[in-house]
């Protein structure tokens, strides 16, 4: 199964909620805003440095802010500073470890348009498109067209 580590997750909504913030945001301000442990939030926040995504700043008014706006991050460059190289196998370029198979391997190298096609998607999407808020006045109203949905669950339904 695809699937992106929880600290990435998490990663994605640290930077958006970062943008939201005038100024710098500390660590523990980033964690009650986020819901995301602060220990988490920190651990986040240094890889993101690490990345060049996100400036820190000292002093008593220190704090973290964007190092660019959203709409200039790509997803893949959350998922790389984070769980490093996009890659679905280790034997495409930029993984890490090697295949016990890789000298004998039948398919070898016929996963690299796979992964290509998985990071072009992924670069191709940045994070201002993750941004809810900025997306809410486009978002199409369905309340209107499926009530029943837009309602949730009904209570105490008719059995």
């Amino acid at each position: 199964m695809l699937r992106l580590s929880k600290l990435t997750d998490y990663a994605v909504v640290v930077l958006v909620r970062l943008s939201h913030h005038d100024g710098v945001a500390t660590s523990p301000a980033l964690a009650l805003s986020t819901g995301v442990p602060e220990p988490t939030v920190a651990k986040v926040l240094k890889a993101l440095c690490a990345s060049g995504l996100v400036a820190s700043q000292r002093g008593a008014r220190g704090g973290y802010r964007l190092a660019k706006p959203l709409a200039s991050i790509p997803v893949a460059s959350v998922i790389t500073a984070i769980d490093g190289p996009i890659s679905l196998t280790a034997c495409v370029d930029g993984a890490t470890g090697g295949c016990e198979a890789q000298g004998t391997c039948p398919i070898q190298g016929r996963w690299d348009p796979v992964n290509d096609a998985i990071r072009s998607a992924l670069t191709n999407i940045t994070l201002a498109q993750m941004d809810v808020s900025c997306c809410a006045k486009s978002m199409p109203d369905f309340s209107r067209r499926y009530p029943d949905v837009a309602s949730g669950p009904a209570m105490n339904a008719a059995e």
